[in-house]
């Protein structure tokens, strides 16, 4: 597959792709509305961060206790059923008078049970196209992504003004429901990838089987823990310009959508392992121009280009499964999602922490600091391949060394 032509000809990738963006929307909308509430309520920084990003701590429990599911499970039944909940558990944050406590644990329900969501949906991708279209349409997914967060904040910030921030979470939940019937109507009736019955047992065997291997274990690191830092720098938006952290959000966004653009259609795949490294300090050095607390402009532009960064996720999940067996790509996949998600809710709570004691501007340039050096401590054990090869899960796999 060479051309986005090619992915959506592909039969049962247009209901995978609306039911993705859709949910894209969802968490959008609902997230802003929740982190705006949060914070005209309680002024705190940590909390409003929290709970933005904080349903991506939960995954963390889920990826130790359901991920094996992710495979084990007939993949439209869990997308439309995860879709329903998330539907479900929005709207209740909707309710006027629920304490914060409560919304708090509702978050994190959502957020464990979140942590199927990625690795049934990647898994299942992996299935419909052919192996040479894996980043081709994982780039598709991530720039409707990109566009849809663009929109959803934009929106939002609408939606904020003209039904209040209870009145944002209710349109985020209708739009959960329709992926959950786009989902259930519109994917086929696919059998589960591996046998066996889903268990804590076998999630702990098969994250173990997984981690084994160092090359992955270096993919892993390099997925979960650059990126989730600048997602700490993202989560200060509100509370470092709350009357334009929709705006910021939404350059993010353009940013995102830039980068796995160029990098998904039009980079070359002899080049691409070599713009992974670039990429990440790419994503986390611009942020450093927060420490001179830039003016408005100056910060859009900066976050534009910072977001572009994001991309070397792409080249980090081509390497991910060249390096994994078929019967194990959902819950590789799921694994890499559920912990990229879980370093963006601990940096996230980093970052308020920071923030709490200096200001959201050193709190930026401190989570940018970080991310640099982890990618430069990364960057011997992931330097490209003269070849690629799988290592199997199970071995203690330095099998394959980058």
């Amino acid at each position: 597959m060479r051309t986005y032509q090619d992915v959506f000809r592909t039969p049962e990738f247009t209901p995978l792709f609306v039911t993705s963006t859709l949910q894209v929307a969802a968490v959008t909308v609902s997230g802003l509305a929740l982190g705006t509430l949060v914070y005209a309520a309680t002024g705190s920084p940590l909390l409003a961060a929290l709970s933005m990003f904080g349903p991506s701590l939960a995954r963390v429990l889920g990826a130790a206790v359901l991920l094996s599911a992710a495979d084990r499970v007939p993949p439209r039944t869990a997308l439309a059923g995860l879709a329903a909940v998330s539907a479900a558990g929005t709207a209740v944050q909707a309710v006027p008078g629920l304490p914060l406590w409560v919304s708090f644990v509702v978050l994190l329900a959502l957020g464990a049970l979140g942590s199927l969501g990625g690795g049934v949906r990647f898994g299942l991708l992996n299935q419909i196209l052919a192996k040479d279209g894996y980043l081709l349409g994982r780039s598709v997914l991530n720039m409707a992504g990109g566009t849809m967060q663009i929109c959803g904040f934009a929106v939002g910030g609408v939606l904020l003004t003209v039904l209040s921030p209870r009145g944002t979470l209710l349109a985020g939940a209708a739009l959960y429901a329709v992926s959950a019937v786009t989902a259930r109507f519109g994917l086929a009736a696919r059998a589960a990838r591996a046998t066996g019955r889903p268990s804590v047992a076998a999630t702990w065997r098969d994250n173990a089987s997984l981690l084994a291997s160092r090359p992955r274990r270096t993919v892993y690191l390099a997925l979960w823990v650059p990126n989730g830092l600048i997602v700490g720098c993202e989560s200060l938006f509100v509370p470092y310009s709350p009357h334009h952290a929709g705006l910021l959000f939404a350059c993010a966004a353009v940013g995102m959508l830039a980068g796995d653009t160029l990098t998904g259609r039009f980079v070359p795949a002899r080049l691409r392992e070599r713009l992974a490294a670039p990429l990440r300090l790419l994503l986390a050095a611009p942020y450093l121009v927060f420490a001179l607390h830039p003016a408005l402009p100056l910060a859009l532009v900066t976050v534009v280009l910072a977001s572009v960064g994001y991309a070397a996720s792409l080249m980090l999940q081509e390497r991910l499964m060249e390096l994994t067996p078929d019967e194990l790509s959902g819950h590789a996949l799921g694994l890499a999602s559920t912990g990229t998600l879980a370093g963006q809710g601990f940096a996230a709570a980093l970052a308020g922490a920071v923030a709490e004691r200096t200001s959201p501007t050193a709190a930026m340039a401190t989570m940018s600091v970080l991310s640099v050096a982890v990618t430069l401590t990364l960057a011997p054990g992931l330097r490209p391949r003269r070849t690629a090869a799988a290592a199997p899960a199970g071995t203690g796999a330095d099998t394959v060394r980058p």
